[in-house]
């Protein structure tokens, strides 16, 4: 009986290391600084070897999803490696990359016409041991077109970042984690006029083997920092008031 207990204990954690997830004793220096969002994935990781798709419903959702993308690239790409942004309707000033510690130059911009063309250059892409992740703005990703992301994924170990702009087409597909990013308004620091740090309602719809949630957090100019959720709906809602009034 426990030579059956530790062959399905073993077989998870196989199958959580094929799902991009490292055991917390060899990649707890790997972490993040998510927080809480950390712990809803298996292990207390972010899965790194794995592709994440983000969900956008209008115009705002994307942007707040490049903000987001990009502070966690920030943290991605800090061992020098690069990172390829591959679109069909590119709205990101690469510039602003900057606002989360990213240098533009270190990322290589490719805009085509065709979604396949995007989805093709994003499997090689995953194939080259030289970058740490590649980012690709698309509609739709079907089955077998994240099937063959993850493999690539899994082979290399470079994050893949899906930024899906129609929500209406949604089909299945095996990505490690849905996630859909919305604005907040930031706060101010000892009520001082300005525009605060970045501020985002972080809600993970789907995570594979982990626990789906909903978060806020901020991006504090090199680090995240979570916010309590409640005192960040309290602003909204004073934001929204002053809007009407």
């Amino acid at each position: 009986m426990d030579a059956k207990k530790e062959l399905i204990e073993k077989l998870q954690k196989d199958i959580l290391l094929w799902q991009g997830y490292k055991p917390r004793e060899s990649g707890a220096a790997e972490q993040l600084g998510l927080g809480e969002i950390e712990d809803a994935f298996p292990n207390g990781i972010f899965p790194v070897r794995a592709i994440h798709e983000f969900i956008s419903t209008t115009p705002e959702h994307a942007a707040a999803s490049d903000g987001f993308i990009g502070a966690l690239l920030s943290i991605l790409m800090k061992e020098g490696a690069g990172c390829i942004w591959i679109s069909t309707s590119r709205k990101l000033f690469p510039a602003s990359l900057q606002t989360f510690n990213v240098d533009p130059a270190r990322i290589i911009f490719i805009d085509v016409s065709k979604e396949q063309d995007a989805l093709w250059i994003m499997e090689e892409a995953l194939k080259c041991n030289g970058l740490s992740a590649v980012v690709a703005e698309i509609n739709t990703l079907n089955l077998t077109e994240s099937r063959r992301l993850q493999l690539a994924v899994e082979k290399n170990g470079v994050t893949g970042f899906i930024l899906r702009k129609d929500a209406r087409k949604a089909v299945s597909n095996i990505a490690t984690a849905r996630w859909k990013i919305c604005p907040l308004p930031s706060g101010n620091e000892d009520q001082m006029p300005g525009i605060g740090f970045p501020r985002w309602q972080i809600e993970l719809q789907k995570v594979r083997s982990g626990s789906p949630g909903t978060w806020v957090l901020e991006w504090a100019g090199d680090h995240f920092l979570p916010i309590d959720t409640e005192a960040a709906q309290e602003l909204s809602a004073y934001e929204e008031y002053r809007q009407i009034s």
